[in-house]
Parts: C-alpha cells; structure tokens; sequence
C-alpha cells in the first residue's frame, strides 16, 4: 500500500502541477496589474474593519479561520522537509510561490464570496470552489458538467480534509512531544481527540472564536522567539541569503546538483503551507460578512503572506542560522548527505526535530518544550479548519442530493452525516499520530494536490467574475465610497446571495432582515 501511495503522489506532484501553480500565479499577478503590491493598504484596513452578524464572522475571524488552516506543521516540519530534500534554495521557491500565490488566493477567494449561499441547517454562510463551480455556470450550456465538477471538487475535499490532511499534522504533534517530553503516541492520540471533540461539535461560531483567540497569540510568539534566535546568529544572515540564492539558481557548489528538487520541493511544500490555490482559503471567505467580496479576498491573500514570508521564513532562517539541517540526495532521508549544518546529531529524522534542535541552541531543552507547545496549538487549529471545510463540502454535496432525491430526509440524513464526518475525522486524527511521519505525508500531499488540480483549473476558467469585483471595487475607492456590491449591475450572473443586498440594513441581506 505504501509503494502505490508513493506512486500516485508522484503521478499528482509531477511537474505539470508544479508549472500549473506557478503558471496560474503569474498570470493572475500580471491581470491584476499586481494587486499583491499595490493593494497592500488596503487588505490591512479589510482586515481590521467590517463585523459580525448572526450568520457570518468578521473579516478577522475569516482571516483566522484561514491562517488556522494554513498556520500548521507545514510551516515548522513543512519547511524542515523541503530543506532536507530540496536544500536551503526550496525556501526562495517558496517565498515566490506566497508572492504569486497571493494573486491566486485573490481570485479564488473573491469568488468564494460572490457565490457563497446559507446553509439551510445551521443558517450559516457557505461557499467555496464547489459552490462557485456549479453556481456560475448554472445559466449555461456547461451547467450539467460544472455542476459535476463541483460534486467532484467537493467530493474530493471531503476525502482530503476530513481524512487525508488531519494525520500530518497529529503525526507532528506526535514527533514533537516524543521529542521534547517522550511522550506515548498513543497518549497524544487521546489528549488531540478529546480537545477536538469539543470544539468542531460547537459549529462554525465556536470554531472562529477559538481560532481568533489562539491563531494570533501563538504566531506571535513562535516569530518573535524564532526571530531572536535567528538575530542571536546575525553573523550569519549574509551567509545564509547567499546560501539560499544560490542553491535555488543552481550555483552553489554543494546544493547547485539538485535545482530540480529545490523547486519542487519548495512548491510543494509552499502551497501545503500558504495553500493559494488549493482551494480551501475560499471556504473560510465565505463565512465573512462584509459588504463587497473584493474585501475578503484582500484579506486571504494577505494570509499568505502571514503564513510564508512571515512564520515559513522564521522557521527557515532559524534551521539554516543554526545548523540545524541537513539535506539528502534523491529527496529522500535513505540517500546519501549532500550536506549539512552541522549541528544535528546523527539519529535525528527528518521534521518538526530541525527546529527544535534549532531552538534548543539558545535555550537547551526549552526550545523542544516550545516547539511541542507552539505545534500543539497550530496543528489543533488547522485541524480544526479542515474539519470546517470538509463539513461545508458536505453540506454541498447534501444539498445537491436534498434536492433531487432526499429532500424529506434532509434534516435527518444531514445530521448524521455530520456525525459520521466528525468520528471519521477524529479517528483520522487518531491514526496519523501513531503512524509514520512517511506515509502521512504521503497522504497528505495526495489531498492536496487533487484539490489544487481540480481548483486551479476551474479558477481559470471561472477568473472573470473576480476581475469584475476588483474592477468595481477600485472603480468605487476612487469615488470615496465604502465599496457595495452589485453581481446584477455588473452582469455577473449565479450570485443569488448578493442579489437580495441590503446596504441600508447593517450590510445584512433582505432575506435574513425579513426571516428574522
């Protein structure tokens, strides 16, 4: 079983996903006239305004429901495996996989917002590429394979998120706190189900608040003590910007042999970590309540940012200013030691114990402890963000079903079904704590590269209506406006939430006003 995963990822994570995600990046960026630059402003202000409602979270809480589910392993053992496999020149690659990822996450998420719907269960926004897939093209000749292609999308992020991402991050968990506290896998197994147990069954709502609370407090502390290591080494920092050019150019005499790697690695492991383009930051848009979709999609891409130039970078110049890293031939820890940093003992394996080793040159023992702690929290959070977007996914493919067939048994059906997603998710979570650090990678790239196939292709197609909304949007800025938005007067068609706008009625639709 092992040997067929391995071969499906690299059939997934072949070069042609790697030239789609940087292809797509590069073409996004050069239509929005670089919107990732020239809009920086203004997604701070998105950020910090905007509100609440009974339905919908603030713009912050989006944002945080989005960096929980990008703010994980991927950024702390993410950035170690991408080192290791790909040498010190995988952290420019992704570093420019965040830059031009942010264009991306632009688009996607804007149109997360354009078509995103209530949940008629919970009464709850919901949206994301299944959603904007099969409602944009409703009015078409090409509805019936749009439609199938968002069943599909939300089919295979229901797989992804509720069984194949969670095992990563509780296998980091694992190998952390064995490494710090020697901990029994099966210990932390039980401690990560009980504590997710209690927050996904709360909903979406609680989901945002605990995200709000923990998200900023711990990315804080992990990029402040990460930064005093690093600036504790400053010697270094020339070394290690020359380092990391280098090997990702193919000049440096050590690492030059494996650009190759370099590239791809970084990609890979930039997208798990910053995911544009994956098509889960649309999820998260979704559940915003803000009065132009433009608003929230600024918000997303400067996710993106947070997560790589921010915590990525914090944990790559702590690894390499250190010595904590060392990098294999073949993309494997079985072949041979191209190099390394030298301070590493031997039997250390490849992951979160890079950083930790990093840590614990300044504060022996401490650093292992903060590392174990810091990874609690991030992998809990992301986690919980995949349980929120499998169960929105659900909810698709519920209400796509409901519809034709078991409309009578809808509420019922739905219900349980939840459950199972919830117990499914949470013996995933079980399972990858106690397996190896290998095969839940493996799985998780599989999750995430179908995902970033099926949404990058469909977000090509589809860009439009996100031009539209940034057009109209700027259009609006200029004039001194609060920017409303207007699917019908822009002739973007399939966007029944906006539809029913009220801007007079605290940014809140006619529908709810009236339900309510």
């Amino acid at each position: 079983m092992t040997d067929f995963l391995t071969k499906l990822n690299d059939i997934i994570w072949s070069d042609p996903l790697v030239y789609l995600c940087l292809g797509a990046g590069v073409f996004f960026s050069l239509r929005s006239r670089f919107l990732q630059v020239r809009h920086i402003p203004e997604m701070i202000r998105a950020m910090v305004h905007g509100h609440s409602s009974p339905d919908g979270v603030s713009s912050f809480q989006a944002l945080m429901i989005s960096i929980a589910g990008r703010v994980g392993t991927g950024n702390i053992a993410g950035v170690a495996t991408a080192i290791a496999f790909g040498g010190p020149g995988a952290l420019f690659w992704m570093w420019l996989v965040a830059f031009l990822g942010a264009s991306t996450s632009f688009v996607e998420c804007t149109l997360g917002q354009i078509y995103k719907t209530r949940d008629p269960l919970t009464n709850e926004y919901r949206g994301g590429p299944a959603y904007y897939f099969s409602k944009a093209f409703a009015h078409t000749k090409s509805s019936k394979f749009f439609k199938i292609y968002g069943l599909v999308f939300a089919a295979v992020t229901v797989l992804a998120c509720g069984i194949l991402l969670p095992g990563i991050q509780s296998n980091s968990m694992t190998v952390a706190m064995s490494q710090a506290w020697d901990v029994a896998d099966w210990a932390v197994a039980i401690g990560i189900v009980i504590v997710l147990a209690f927050v996904i069954i709360g909903g979406v709502k609680r989901i945002a608040t605990f995200a709000s609370i923990v998200v900023p407090f711990m990315a804080v502390c992990y990029i402040l003590f990460a930064l005093v290591v690093v600036f504790t080494n400053a010697s270094q920092i020339p070394e290690v910007f020359r380092l990391i050019f280098s090997s990702a150019f193919g000049t440096d005499a050590v690492f030059g042999s494996i650009i190759g790697a370099a590239i791809m690695w970084g990609v890979k492991r930039g997208i798990y970590s910053n995911e544009a383009g994956q098509g889960t930051g649309p999820h998260a848009a979704a559940a915003a309540e803000v009065s132009h979709p433009a608003k929230q999609g600024f918000v997303q891409a400067f996710a993106v940012y947070i997560d790589t130039l921010f915590v990525c970078s914090a944990t790559g110049f702590l690894i390499i200013t250190t010595g904590a890293y060392r990098v294999f031939e073949g993309e494997s820890a079985d072949g041979s030691v191209l190099g390394e940093g030298g301070l590493l003992p031997s039997d250390v394996s490849v992951g979160p114990t890079f950083v930790q080793v990093g840590f614990d040159s300044m504060w022996s023992g401490a650093g292992s402890t903060f590392v174990a702690i810091s990874l609690a929290f991030f992998c809990l959070t992301t986690i919980i963000a995949y349980y929120y977007m499998a169960e929105t996914n659900l909810r698709f493919l519920m209400g796509q079903s409901s519809t034709i067939y078991l409309r009578p048994l809808r509420s019922t059906l739905g219900a349980n079904l939840t459950l199972l997603l919830q117990a499914a998710i949470l013996i995933s979570v079980a399972y990858g704590a106690v397996s190896t650090a290998e095969d839940a990678w493996t799985l998780g790239d599989i999750g995430v590269g179908l995902m970033a196939w099926l949404n990058i292709l469909g977000i090509l197609i589809l860009q439009q209506p996100a031009f539209k909304a940034l057009r109209d949007y700027e259009r609006q800025k200029k004039q001194g406006k609060d920017p409303i938005f207007d699917p019908v007067a822009l002739g973007i068609v399939g966007a029944t939430f906006w539809e029913t706008y009220d801007p007079d009625t605290n940014s809140r639709p006619r529908e709810e006003i009236t339900s309510s």
